[in-house]
């Protein structure tokens, strides 16, 4: 499997864009504004779409994406999330007042979008590729994923605070090669990490002392401003892993 980080920004600005990474070139993880640099073609290409939580910075591409490549495609694309978060984004993007309902355009026997549920630790398997959705805590019903080429895996904890059931479903991972976690705000801005169930270096350092295995260790969704003090923090408070910041253009093969 091949990943392509096309957003990893906790927020927007020139250079910037949010989360969403391109698996091979047909499957998207999350579809935050990163999808926006991909080509018409490339956009055309992507039939599946995994979302880990409803918040805009994590599904705000999927409304035009379906509508830019909805006609030019034979099937409808394919968005999987949990029964909760499908419950959002029915209510409150696809509802006919923010965006039209694309389950239903052109018609509901053939649309252009359909859900498809998912529950965490069931693996969808999509050819030799599976993606397991894993516990996240945050604002909004949320998971990560498990990526599994079948020679290697791949975790995105998605957006996440504390999380021990997390830790002891990825410790079970034996052939876990790359791990891409999020540390949204610095240390002075724990408390606010806090109530709004993301990570600040100290914090982080309290959920990977909890990982019993070795990958490499990315970090994602810094808040722009702050990203150079949080990763220096990332580094005072995290020795073992030695995490490094995830860029937009990185790939991932595993």
């Amino acid at each position: 499997m091949r990943l392509r980080v096309l957003g990893c920004s906790g927020g927007i600005g020139r250079d910037l864009r949010t989360t969403s990474f391109l698996v091979d070139d047909d499957i998207l993880i999350d579809a935050g504004t990163g999808v926006g640099d991909l080509s018409l073609a490339e956009l055309a290409r992507i039939d599946h779409v995994f979302v880990t939580h409803s918040h805009l910075d994590h599904v705000g591409s999927i409304p035009f994406l379906v509508d830019t490549v909805g006609g030019m495609r034979t099937q409808p694309l394919r968005v999987h999330a949990t029964a909760a978060t499908i419950e959002i984004l029915r209510n409150h993007l696809f509802n006919w007042t923010i965006w039209p309902d694309f389950t239903e355009i052109p018609s509901a026997s053939a649309p252009f979008m359909r859900y498809e549920e998912i529950e965490p630790g069931r693996c969808v398997r999509l050819s030799a590729r599976g993606f397991t959705a894993l516990p996240a805590m945050h604002t909004v019903p949320a998971v990560g994923y498990h990526l599994d080429s079948g020679s290697g895996s791949l975790v995105f904890t998605g957006d996440t605070g504390p999380n021990d059931e997390l830790w002891r479903i990825v410790n079970r991972i034996a052939d876990l090669k790359f791990l891409i976690v999020e540390t949204a705000f610095s240390n002075q801005e724990r408390q606010l990490a806090e109530v709004s169930k993301h990570l600040c270096p100290s914090m982080l350092a309290e959920e990977l002392a909890k990982l019993r295995l070795d990958p490499e260790v990315w970090i994602t969704h810094l808040k722009p401003g702050e990203t150079e003090l949080t990763m220096r923090e990332v580094g005072e408070s995290v020795r073992r892993h030695r995490p490094r910041m995830l860029q937009n253009g990185q790939v991932f093969e595993f």
